[in-house]
């Protein structure tokens, strides 16, 4: 008896050894997991900071997303601005009893080992969304053997363990849903809910959520652009889930059930959508390296010197380089979330982008199509040599992607030359959308030069905020950007500084001067005589405001004769302009070439009372969390004085009132405008190039069209002038700015008037009251002579 005692006693020691050793062993083993003895582990700093690559997104003044810069496109969203309806979809599908575990669902794990263990693959399922998080979280090993899986969700328990007690349920309900790849680059909820709803996650529908509900159980299997009806069906199953917990009853699951997916799909394309020439250049400046002259061609000695004053003064410029995080490492724009509010306003935008089009697409475009067949070797003009032609085909040859591939493989530019007259498959640009064709490369390099282009920008000269801004017709096509990469010959828009040195020394719009022809004499001793277009008035006193009204170049001499080109230049300088200028006396004419960009800066001073404000891109940027780590104000300097600038308006006004820019008051379509403007045209030298710059009491406008090559251009001066090419877009797009009340620009604002300005600045009065004194003189002559 004793000994059976003795041997049981002996089995319930080994009975609780095995307990006790058991136990120990299993906190042996989740310790030595935790600690990562067994793989890898994440800290709990990793916990609360997770190695997460995040969007960095240009919103506009008024809130609209421009652009996403992204190696992986995911931004981050808080819980409250999620719907419910997609919070109940993903807890009734993936974890109905989330809110009950703390990271663990052990009949679930039980039913996992149970699968392994008699080999059946489909017994998954008992991942919680804890769990499921920390395996999107820390993917680190592929295993090899299906036993290890259970080593990977006993890890992943740990893990779940870990941010159940570091987080709060809500927290690892948007983390998940931001972290989740929905394919077709929509990672985390706030992409996915763009790009196939084009809405925000706070506005998802029923049958929305759960269509990307349904998508979380494997997005490349049920993606709705490949696979709509499977999709459908996952979607259904969701709204069942839901109906099977309660959040929804059975009529809305029924309801919902008939309704299609309903997809809004909206492409993430960079080269596509509003402001994309402005994002790019935001993408490129933001992230640009300190110049070094090495790094640029032997030809780019101005644009070195003009990077590095950028370097220096404009705290944008390099902002990514130039600035470092709290860990000390520069901002990286693709991978760390950051906020980039830009000063464009996005119907602003959108009214210059569609004044572009408009323009162009209806009117100069098949008018020029017209124009070249009047050309033997179109799109080149007839002046060009065959020299000349082949030398400029050959370069755009030698610029193309086919080329590069071709010589690549070692062939010989020859026969090179040959395969680009070969025809192929392609698709062209039309105005009516891409066509597929049959054209030789040669041709198609033609058939892209044949195309006008045009550019703009708008600013507000009192804040410094760009508010429109279009580098081009067409981002996808056309890619060079023409406001601030692009510089021309600005013609006749450049006349308005020789008449501020003009106003600034005290002469006024009234003051008269002799319309003759004038000559220079040159530094080498040979003299230069500037032509007129026009005989209007020639011989006789005409005033300053007439002669800039109509563009006259002979009042423009009168005017450099007076001073001299250094202080015109010294004058552009003031008011913004740093590209090259040669201070010679044909500079009148308009020969410097200048970019939009330094132009719309420049006139600002006239409608800002005389104060140069420089135009900026971005007011501000925020971190990932929102915390603002940049500020951004423009640059501000007194160029002229407020007298100057009003003298400078007046001049301004009467170009459109009553000159070359006269077809924005009588013109029907973009005209009959009753706005206070002033304006200026310009046509360069065989209408190469054609702008107008337009100013009003809040807004000024810059715009240039022209071709790809200055050798390119309408053969008539009607149809190639500033007036034709340029300012009618400008008519359009302030109609559209006008009549947009929610903008709250009006056309019944006026300038302001210096205080203590008196000077009477209409000129016919002026002639009326100088007739009357002379008559009066005369009289007064004759009655002493009589007396």
């Amino acid at each position: 008896m004793k000994e059976q005692i003795s041997s049981f006693k002996k089995y319930i020691i080994i009975f609780w050894a095995i307990i006790a050793s058991s136990i120990i062993g299993l906190i042996i083993f989740f310790y030595g997991i935790s600690a990562g003895w067994m793989g890898y582990m994440p800290t709990l700093e990793e916990l609360e900071n997770p190695p997460n690559s995040f969007a960095s997104e240009v919103y506009s003044e008024d809130g609209v997303l421009l652009r996403k810069y992204f190696f992986r496109n995911r931004s981050t969203v808080d819980f409250n601005s999620i719907s419910q309806s997609t919070v109940e979809a993903l807890v009734a599908t993936e974890d109905a009893r989330f809110y009950d575990h703390s990271g663990i669902d052990l009949i679930g794990l039980f039913r996992v080992i149970k699968g392994v263990m008699t080999g059946n693959d489909n017994a998954g399922g008992g991942s919680t969304l804890s769990q499921q998080l920390a395996k999107m979280l820390f993917p680190r090993e592929k295993f090899g053997h299906k036993y290890q899986l259970v080593l990977r969700k006993f890890r992943e328990w740990v893990i779940a363990v870990k941010l159940e007690r570091n987080f709060t349920k809500e927290e690892i309900i948007a983390m998940y849903l931001n972290k989740y790849d929905f394919l077709n680059l929509a990672v985390g909820i706030k992409s996915a809910a763009r790009i196939y709803f084009s809405t925000t996650p706070d506005k998802l529908s029923f049958e929305q959520s759960a269509m990307l509900v349904g998508m979380a159980k494997n997005s490349s299997l049920y993606n709705p652009l490949r696979r709509p009806k499977m999709v459908k069906e996952r979607r259904d199953v969701v709204l069942y889930q839901m109906y099977k917990y309660d959040f929804i009853n059975k009529s809305t699951k029924d309801s919902i059930q008939k309704l299609p997916l309903g997809l809004k799909y909206q492409k993430e394309d960079f080269k596509q959508g509003v402001g994309t020439y402005f994002t790019e250049y935001l993408r490129t400046i933001m992230q640009h390296k300190k110049p070094e002259r090495k790094n640029y061609a032997s030809w780019q000695d101005q644009k070195y010197k003009e990077d590095c004053i950028e370097w220096e003064l404009n705290p944008l410029f390099g902002w990514c380089n130039k600035n470092l995080k709290m860990d000390g490492t520069p901002y990286n724009l693709y991978r760390d979330g950051l906020k980039i509010n830009a000063t464009l306003n996005s119907k602003m935008q959108e009214y210059a982008e569609e004044s572009v089009k408009l323009h162009l697409s209806e009117n100069l475009q098949p008018a020029f199509f017209s124009n070249l067949k009047h050309y033997q070797h179109p799109p080149f003009s007839n002046d060009l040599t065959e020299k000349e032609r082949e030398r400029i085909l050959n370069m755009y040859i030698r610029q193309s992607e086919r080329y590069r591939v071709l010589k690549n493989k070692g062939i010989k530019f020859e026969e090179i030359r040959k395969v680009f007259d070969k025809p192929t498959d392609m698709s062209v640009f039309t105005w009516k959308g891409d066509v597929d064709t049959i054209m030789s490369p040669l041709d198609s390099i033609k058939y892209d030069m044949s195309f006008l282009r045009s550019a703009m920008m708008t600013y507000d000269p009192r804040s410094g905020h760009i508010k429109a801004y279009v580098g081009g017709p067409n981002y996808r096509h056309f890619m060079y950007d023409m406001v601030k990469d692009g510089k021309r010959q600005v013609g006749s828009t450049v006349k308005p500084f020789l008449y501020t040195l003009a106003m600034q020394n005290g002469l006024t719009p009234c003051t008269k001067a002799l319309n003759i022809e004038y000559t220079f004499t040159l530094p080498d001793g040979s003299t230069w005589t500037p032509k007129n277009s026009g005989s209007d008035h020639y011989g006789e006193n005409v005033t300053l405001k007439w002669g800039l009204a109509n563009s006259v170049n002979n009042i423009s001499a009168w005017i450099m004769r007076q001073y001299n080109p250094g202080g015109m230049k010294e004058v552009m300088k003031k008011m913004g302009i740093t590209s090259r200028i040669d201070a010679v006396p044909s500079m009148f004419l308009g020969t410097t070439e200048i970019s939009i960009y330094e132009m719309v800066g420049a006139f600002g001073c006239f409608s800002n009372k005389g104060i140069f404000t420089k135009p900026i891109f971005v007011s501000s940027i925020e971190d990932k969390n929102g915390n603002i780590v940049a500020d951004f104000e423009p640059f501000r300097d007194e160029a002229i004085s407020k007298n100057t600038a009003y003298l400078m308006i007046n001049l301004l006004q009467g170009v459109v009132n009553k000159g070359t820019g006269s077809r924005l008051r009588w013109k029907k379509g973009y005209g009959q405008l009753t706005a206070a403007i002033g304006g200026k045209t310009g046509t360069t030298q065989n209408h190469s190039d054609g702008w107008f710059m337009g100013v009003t009491p809040e807004l000024v406008t810059g715009i240039w069209t022209g071709a790809k090559l200055r050798s390119i251009h309408f053969d008539n001066i009607s149809m190639g002038q500033g007036a034709n090419l340029a300012l009618p877009i400008y008519g359009y797009y302030m109609h559209k700015i006008y009549d947009d009340s929610n903008l709250g620009y009006k056309q019944d604002t006026q300038f302001e008037k210096p205080k203590g300005f008196n000077m009477n600045m209409d000129c016919e009065l002026e002639a009326e009251k100088e007739v009357e004194e002379k008559t009066n003189t005369i009289i007064e002559e004759e009655s002493t002579d009589f007396f």
